[in-house]
């Protein structure tokens, strides 16, 4: 994607219609073999004049040790979470091990300051509101139903429309599409879920050479679980051109395209993106199998290697009962996950479902955090019996 003003090649001179020089920043992943982005700045990479520990940012994952014995599955409720403050301070962790952290949010306030999350890639799911991403390369809008993807230290700030409710994963070692969805030269693949006009992009430059937008001059920097916040000489949106594979973007989950078998096909065919350790999977209103015998609702199944989490977003969820918008299921690792009593039976000869929700495959255990005991809905476990 390229946006903007740009020289005809990178790492020459490029001097603004004044004649002053305008200055490259390289944005380089995977040391310099990765992904990378090229941005041109009116001014010299913002200097800060203060830099300090912070007293902003949002709650720490702090693992609850004893959540997970004895092992049970586990139900949360995410409307039990208050609508409040901004998107950078107002986050509940709920899961989180070495490959990734989950949190939910629920803000009504735009950012009135810059955040760059330097200890993962951020992958939103909007379950409601509207709001506009701002970052240096231009303005994302989103709405509900919204995956948004935000690069591991992009800067960056919540422009909040209407009050936004959003499940959040902290993505350690990178978010990506699956790599199954590639032909050899990077395209998406024509049998993939999704195409490349699905993918809502960055309108701008956010600059132009004769107006530089103005706006906060903090950046709050989170690397470590810890913050620091930085006083800028300016505010940072000073891009006047940008190109390159670093930027952020929004899918909408309606548009990924799901697949459907005579029997019912394993839950990998609902594998939307992917990273080291996971994978986010969308189930979304689709056919169900057409087998005359087919059993549309999932089989039990013990997947001994992963956790699951599911985030319920709307409709008739097949598989479960007594869920409704906004619960967050934890099915770990050493329990079989399958569907309530009942529903594998009530399910053959239905012939679609009307289900959304997003779910996370983790190869390493999902660990509650502490802060994620307020909203546990603890009769959950207790809801497959049977007598």
């Amino acid at each position: 994607m390229a946006l903007g003003a740009l020289p005809p090649k990178p790492h020459t001179v490029f001097r603004a219609p004044d004649g002053a020089i305008v200055y490259e920043e390289m944005i380089t992943r995977h040391g310099f073999d990765g992904e990378h982005g090229y941005f041109y700045h009116r001014f010299p990479t913002t200097a800060s004049t203060e830099v300090k520990a912070s007293k902003r940012g949002f709650g720490v994952a702090i693992p609850d040790a004893d959540a997970n014995h004895p092992l049970r599955r586990k139900l949360f409720l995410s409307e039990k979470l208050p609508a409040e403050g901004q998107a950078l301070d107002a986050r509940t962790p709920i899961l989180t091990n070495k490959d990734l952290t989950i949190w939910f949010t629920c803000p009504v306030e735009s950012d009135d300051a810059f955040f760059a999350n330097g200890d993962g890639d951020e992958l939103w799911y909007v379950q409601s509101g509207d709001a506009v991403l701002e970052s240096v390369c231009g303005r994302l809008a989103v709405t509900a139903g919204d995956y948004v993807y935000i690069p591991r230290s992009l800067i960056h700030r919540w422009e909040i429309k209407s009050p936004v409710r959003a499940l959040v994963f902290e993505a350690h070692g990178g978010t990506h599409v699956p790599k199954q969805f590639r032909n050899p030269v990077g395209q998406l693949r024509m049998d993939a879920p999704y195409t490349h006009r699905d993918f809502k992009r960055p309108e701008g430059p956010i600059a132009t050479f004769d107006q530089l937008p103005d706006g906060p001059r903090t950046l709050v920097v989170k690397k470590g679980g810890r913050y620091s916040e930085y006083e800028l000489e300016r505010c940072p949106l000073d891009v006047v051109g940008w190109d390159g594979c670093v930027y952020p973007w929004a899918f909408p989950i309606r548009a990924f395209q799901p697949k459907i078998g005579q029997i019912h096909l394993p839950p990998t065919i609902h594998g939307t993106f992917a990273g080291p350790g996971f994978l986010v999977c969308s189930f979304v209103p689709r056919t169900t199998d057409f087998h005359p015998q087919a059993i549309p609702c999932p089989y039990p199944h013990s997947s001994v290697d992963c956790d699951e989490m599911i985030l319920y977003v709307e409709g008739n969820f097949t598989s479960r009962k007594g869920v409704g918008p906004g619960a967050i299921s934890l099915h770990p690792a050493g329990i079989a996950h399958g569907p309530h009593p009942g529903a594998y039976e009530r399910s053959i000869g239905t012939t679609s479902t009307d289900e959304l929700a997003v779910m996370i495959d983790s190869y390493l255990p999902l660990i509650p955090a502490t802060a994620a005991k307020a909203i546990e809905h603890l009769p959950y476990h207790e809801s497959w019996k049977t007598t």
